[in-house]
């Protein structure tokens, strides 16, 4: 078994204005979302970690290098982790017509419509695949090891609906997976399958003070 933790990246601005971001937008942390990261850090160092792996995105990298240095390890990037890509809508500011369409996308994967599509984006099933890929990058040959994953919100949840088997919807659903919270799957190969089991989800007791003063990952109304 090879035991993977996933954290969201730490706080940035888009977090804040509520900008889609897949690869045009791309903010560094904020000074909470360093914050946030370091407290993961501290966090992360009390067990084995034997490596670091990442979204490209600066975001995820500023929160990823910051535990890796406190862990003692390396970092690894893998585009397969890169967030959603919701294709046109990063193009333009966000606006709640914009939202709509993104959660109403949401939703259809979430209830079974795979092939509904962003705008010039991705259908759930490539995003299915590419972060499947990624797991398997990171776990093969990895047996008995603890390795960290720094990544989006999007593309933590939503694949896990198709990648764990008898998982909990409704968790996925209740439970805000906050800035820099830690998730675990435990993962095991059955000659070339990957399995994956959740074995925690959305933690965040690790984070206190400002650091745990988290912003919504949607806008409410009046934010736009």
């Amino acid at each position: 078994m090879t035991r993977l933790l996933l954290v969201r990246h730490g706080e940035n601005q888009a977090n804040l204005t509520k900008e889609f971001s897949y690869r045009l937008v791309d903010y560094p942390l904020t000074a909470k979302g360093r914050l946030q990261a370091e407290q993961t850090a501290a966090y992360l160092s009390r067990g084995p970690v034997m490596q670091v792996f990442t979204s490209p995105l600066r975001r995820a990298r500023e929160t990823a290098e910051i535990i890796a240095a406190k862990v003692g390890v390396s970092v690894g990037v893998l585009e397969n982790f890169r967030e959603l890509n919701v294709g046109t809508l990063e193009a333009h500011p966000p606006t709640a017509a914009s939202w709509q369409l993104h959660d109403a996308i949401v939703w259809a994967w979430a209830t079974g419509d795979a092939e509904a599509r962003f705008p010039e984006g991705e259908n759930f099933t490539e995003l299915v695949e590419r972060v499947r890929g990624g797991y398997e990058t990171m776990c093969r040959g990895r047996d008995g090891e603890t390795l960290v994953l720094v990544a989006h919100g999007g593309c933590l949840s939503l694949p896990l609906l198709k990648l764990v088997p008898d998982l909990d919807h409704d968790l996925l659903r209740r439970t805000t997976h906050h800035n820099c919270a830690v998730s675990e799957l435990a993962a095991a190969y059955d000659a070339d399958d990957l399995h994956l089991r959740l074995v925690r989800w959305a933690s965040a007791g690790h984070l206190h003070g400002e650091a745990a003063r988290f912003v919504a990952g949607s806008p409410n109304e009046g934010d736009l």
